[in-house]
């Protein structure tokens, strides 16, 4: 099968560029299975075009007459400009350098639909949008490994607690949220954008750990009960804090099971996040780590999704 990302750009080469008489950039962005390379022969079944988004200049009009359909596919051509393309997609400009707040209102799902797909031809300057879209900055990066900590060490101990009382059900469902927060630490480990629910198993299974963690976490999922469950969880999370040693972005993390409260519940325990905190330099970052309830500003980001939240967003962010 050729790949949704192989059509559009064999579109775009045998089509699009002949009838193209401005300097211009092209490219497979933004939303669709293609974009991210999960397309399967499932995908064809609707919203699957040979197409392609060209870019022109400010100021510059250009209407394209191509073929309505391409290799059997409807054929779509969107023109746009860089920057207005941007502005309407992730609400920011792109002209001037974004700042923590824009970093921390885009979802980390959007960031990898701009960052995914290809670039088939670039007069513009693009690749270097993408470029500093790339990749969250080292103190941002680092704030959110921290946020990511904070949510999965408060639920240690509720795995056993819940199961202690007879709730297995309610057991199974905090493993399998600590389960998700793990493999998000993975993705902030690797420095990759975590997609959407629908590919997130998949694109957890092609980062570099995947096929060491992955185990560890079906482990946790197939538990029936919380003790076996809780040596499970402990197995991941010893695994994944050694991922954060080889970082070596920090002192070693020295990794240990502790007891909460005399209770029968062993938990593993690292300060990650005091570590994690001490290196930060940038003043807006410290700001947040002050004063934001640290764990939450993801949760809000999923619920305020659209564009036009971001100004929600920020508002929180600079709240006092």
């Amino acid at each position: 099968m050729t790949s949704g990302l192989e059509l559009c750009r064999k579109f775009y080469d045998e089509v699009v560029r002949h009838v193209v008489d401005v300097p211009h950039s092209a490219a497979l962005l933004g939303r669709g299975s293609e974009v991210l390379g999960f397309d399967d022969e499932m995908s064809t079944d609707h919203n699957c075009e040979a197409r392609a988004l060209v870019f022109v200049p400010d100021g510059v009009e250009l209407r394209l007459e191509v073929p309505p359909t391409f290799e059997g596919r409807t054929a779509l051509v969107e023109v746009h400009t860089v920057r207005g393309y941007f502005l309407d997609q992730m609400g920011f400009d792109v002209d001037v350098a974004l700042t923590v707040r824009d970093w921390l209102t885009s979802p980390e799902s959007i960031l990898r639909q701009f960052t995914a797909g290809g670039v088939f031809h670039d007069e513009l300057g693009l690749e270097d949008i993408r470029d500093r879209l790339a990749y969250y900055p080292d103190d941002v990066w680092r704030y959110l490994m921290i946020t990511a900590w904070w949510r999965v060490h408060p639920e240690m101990n509720l795995v056993g607690r819940a199961g202690y009382v007879g709730d297995d059900l309610g057991s199974a469902l905090i493993g399998a949220r600590m389960v998700e927060d793990l493999m998000r630490l993975c993705f902030l480990m690797e420095r990759q954008y975590a997609p959407y629910s629908k590919w997130f198993g998949s694109a957890f299974g092609r980062l570099s750990c995947g096929p060491s963690i992955g185990p560890l976490c079906r482990e946790v999922l197939r538990a029936e009960s919380w003790q076996e469950r809780e040596r499970a969880l402990s197995a991941a999370y010893l695994a994944v804090g050694e991922l954060h040693n080889q970082l070596a972005i920090t002192p070693p993390i020295e990794l240990g099971v502790v007891r909460m409260c005399d209770r029968p519940f062993e938990v593993v325990w690292g300060d990650f996040i005091g570590a994690l905190t001490a290196d930060i330099q940038d003043p807006d970052v410290r700001r947040l780590l002050e004063r934001w309830p640290v764990g939450g500003i993801e949760q809000v980001r999923t619920v305020l999704w659209r564009v036009a939240d971001r100004r929600q967003l920020v508002g929180l962010l600079d709240s006092r």
